[in-house]
């Protein structure tokens, strides 16, 4: 055939043919490699499907792991008790109603001896009054009230002579959640038995209740999400640029 010859009709037919056979052919390994899709599905399904047809996997992970953010409830009120030179019951006593049943431990934060000097005019500081945290610490099959006392002092020359007085508390730790009851392994025990050992809100509710203290499914949601956003994101960005950093990551999706 010469170079700008159209091509037999013969040839075309030939081409047309073969066309026609190689979609035949194509259709019918789609519908092999549907086939078999299916069963690898159906295969799977029978070994790691939730043996109930009524649990839709959505809602598992939902469930599982949106448990804290659909629970959590900001406007919920903290129950609260202060005590500065008297005690004062806010929301009726509902704090002190929920701790009265749990021991106590008292920890006093005072001024060292040698640190109990008025700055303004030396002389000998006394204690005043008191500033009084408190939060509830966790221990396996134990719950207890922490109270953190913060000694306040004043220099009695100074309130004597009506000088400037200097107020002096001592040091103590910060909470991990203000104006909480929250302590940090009370935040850790919740993160760890709802994400480590995959236990709902509501039983930790039920478990807290039969340790003897009422703690709500939304109360126990703030302080997963508050932790989580507040001090566990600091991690979470370290190990997000350490990973972004290596060539090659590997991820198991379905843990």
């Amino acid at each position: 055939m010469k170079n700008g010859a159209e091509a037999p009709l013969s040839t075309i037919e030939a081409l047309q043919k073969e066309r026609d056979a190689l979609k035949k052919q194509n259709a019918e390994l789609t519908l092999r490699l549907k086939g078999f899709e299916e069963q690898l599905r159906l295969s799977q399904k029978r070994q790691f499907g939730a043996s109930s047809e009524k649990t839709h996997p959505e809602q598992l992970t939902l469930q599982l792991f949106n448990e804290a953010e659909s629970e959590s409830n900001p406007q919920a009120p903290e129950p609260t008790l202060e005590t500065i030179t008297y005690k004062r019951e806010k929301t009726a006593g509902q704090r002190k109603k929920k701790l009265d049943n749990l021991p106590v431990e008292v920890i006093d934060y005072r001024l060292p001896e040698e640190e109990q000097v008025c700055a303004c005019c030396g002389g000998i500081l006394h204690e005043m009054t008191t500033e009084v945290r408190e939060e509830v610490k966790v221990i396996p099959a134990e719950i207890k009230v922490v109270r953190h006392v913060r000694h306040i002092y004043a220099c009695r020359h100074c309130e004597n002579k009506g000088t400037k007085t200097p107020i002096v508390t001592a040091p103590a730790p910060k909470p991990v959640f203000p104006k909480s009851l929250a302590s940090p392994s009370m935040m850790a025990q919740t993160m760890c038995q709802k994400y480590l050992d995959a236990q709902p809100l509501y039983r930790q509710e039920q478990q807290f209740k039969r340790l003897g203290v009422t703690l709500s499914r939304q109360t126990l949601g703030n302080w997963i999400l508050y932790g989580a956003r507040q001090w566990l994101a600091l991690i979470y960005d370290r190990m997000k640029r350490h990973l972004l950093e290596r060539d090659i990551l590997h991820a198991d999706e379905l843990c």
